[in-house]
């Protein structure tokens, strides 16, 4: 018997087991489906472009895209101590301070508006340059700047300001808009995944187990109530259930955590019968309301060696790993994404609805025909989809694969956005500054003009940001999963606590946004009074 199970050690998991077992009082024990982090690629910041192809991932596809001609999309997923912050691209990004007051003002959740929620980001922090009103230097997780970026991601920057778009040295700051260099969840130029931040300090602890290569394959309920959770340690071996004495927490990303529920009779009850699942409770919301943000880019050849692409040879790759090994320096030490900014598609916008990352090569994810010269690649997403996807179960069988549908372009203003948003990198890759770095554009290419012409090469060639948010949304009403203190609706003693909680998808890349949470939980979980609020001078207005 233990006080706490967490089932997910994914980055709210991993905060979770740190901030809960503080109190030597309180025992805690974390589940992870996937093994430890031992890979050499993850704790390598260039590693994760090997991630995104498989290594420690569940191996998911989404169901054909109805409104983008029936395209499957990879779904990579991570299954792994640390979850998305070990095989992520290290990219720290909070948001816009906007999201956070429209989860409180017009979603409802008092508590999670933005001078609420910027505490526990500082809480989490450990930032190698800031120290100040938007930013903490005493918390666990290393937060810091390229070490060792590429002259064209400056020529990058001046790209953006003959466009209008001004430079930003801290999208986290008073300021979102803009271009410039992300900060990273790296230290020391290694990955500060939430497992190394979080867990690795911590693994002492008399009161915290972590247990890995384990399935829970249901959440165990009796009297309206989460006792514990069925799990299964290895293949083959008969099903054992763990009991938890206060609560049992599910931390398995918004993608695991509904289908968790699912799995457990807890969900949509004529979906649950439909695959042969009893129902234990009718919640209609769970594994409804997914969002995402789709990846649209343009690869351009350039006009020499100006990006990452020529380290693919064999003793570029050598000499990579020693610079690694000896100075903590080149294209090892990079995210390969660690240049990017915030824009707008929509000029109406009150905050930026575009997201560009520049990578320093050619397809460094999604691959692309062999190029004279090294390439570049400049992603935009665009932030604040209006459409909503769904999770649900296969069958009634725990270790089947869950249907993903994030529904992309169900709304015809996603995809109206997002061209614009491709429209504006294209525009950036012609603008003067970069002219000495690129040669022509290969993808989308020239040819490629009118919005149904670029459609179809998006649904060819676009990708998940991976993303996946709001599959068990906080909130009031009889859609809403869990309340504002993350309790399960109509379920003692069961939380969930990751990005599946969130109402609307962060206007950024989610890993800090989950972290985020994850501090704010355990405070809710632990009945603690919450962090005061911010006070800062000045508007965080953009």
């Amino acid at each position: 018997m233990t006080d706490y199970i967490i089932v997910g050690a994914g980055p709210a998991g991993c905060v979770l087991a740190n901030r809960l077992s503080e109190d030597a009082s309180n025992s805690v024990l974390l589940l992870e489906a996937g093994g430890k982090d031992w890979h050499p690629l993850i704790h390598m910041p260039a590693g994760f472009a090997k991630m995104t192809k498989g290594i420690a991932s569940w191996g998911w596809s989404t169901v054909p895209q109805k409104n983008m001609k029936d395209r499957v999309f990879w779904y990579t997923q991570a299954k792994v101590v640390g979850g998305g912050s070990s095989i992520n691209a290290q990219i720290y990004t909070r948001g816009n301070a906007r999201d956070y007051d429209a989860w409180e003002k017009e979603e409802g959740l008092a508590g999670w508006g933005y001078r609420d929620v910027l505490p526990y980001f500082k809480r989490a922090e450990n930032n190698q340059r800031y120290a100040n009103d938007f930013h903490g230097d005493q918390g666990p997780l290393g937060v810091s700047n390229p070490i060792s970026p590429l002259p064209i991601c400056e020529a990058y920057f001046r790209a953006g300001q003959e466009m209008g778009i001004p430079f930003n040295p801290d999208f986290n700051g008073a300021s979102q808009e803009g271009v410039g260099y992300y900060q990273l969840t790296q230290k020391d130029a290694r990955r500060s995944s939430a497992s190394v931040a979080y867990l690795k300090p911590i693994r002492t602890r008399k009161n915290l187990a972590v247990r890995t290569d384990v399935l829970v394959t249901r959440i165990v309920v009796e009297n309206g109530r989460a006792i514990g959770v069925e799990i299964v340690d290895k293949p083959g071996r008969e099903t054992n259930i763990l009991r938890a004495e206060r609560e049992v927490i599910v931390s398995s990303g918004a993608i695991g955590s509904p289908k968790l529920l699912m799995q457990s009779g807890i969900g949509p009850a004529d979906h649950l019968k439909s695959v042969g699942v009893t129902p234990v409770h009718d919640l209609p919301g769970v594994g409804s309301n997914m969002q995402d943000h789709l990846d649209l880019f343009v690869i351009a050849e350039c006009t020499g060696d100006h990006t990452y692409d020529n380290y693919a040879k064999l003793h570029r790759t050598a000499w990579a790993g020693l610079q690694y090994l000896l100075l903590k320096k080149g294209p090892v030490a990079s995210s390969l994404f660690e240049t990017g900014g915030f824009w707008y598609a929509d000029p109406t916008a009150a905050s930026p609805d575009i997201q560009f990352h520049l990578g320093l090569g050619s397809g460094i994810e999604a691959g692309v025909e062999k190029l004279r010269n090294p390439g570049v690649t400049l992603n935009s997403a665009f932030l604040r989809p209006r459409s909503r996807g769904t999770v649900r179960l296969k069958s009634a069988d725990p270790a089947d694969h869950p249907l993903i549908d994030p529904n992309y372009w169900s709304d015809p203003y996603d995809r109206d956005m997002s061209i614009k948003g491709l429209r504006l990198a294209r525009e950036i890759m012609r603008q003067k500054a970069l002219q000495p770095y690129v040669l022509r554009e290969v993808l989308p290419g020239p040819a490629l003009q009118s919005d149904d012409e670029l459609f179809d090469y998006a649904c060819r060639s676009s990708k998940t940001d991976h993303h996946p948010v709001g599959t068990c949304r906080m909130g009031h009403d009889d859609m809403a999963v869990v309340t504002p203190d993350l309790r399960l609706r109509g379920i003692h003693g069961l939380r969930v606590c990751d990005a599946s909680v969130m109402p609307r998808v962060p206007s950024s890349n989610t890993n800090a946004p989950t972290i985020m949470v994850g501090e704010k939980g355990a405070d809710l979980i632990l009945g603690r009074e919450p962090l005061a609020p911010a006070v800062f001078s000045g508007n965080r207005a953009a």
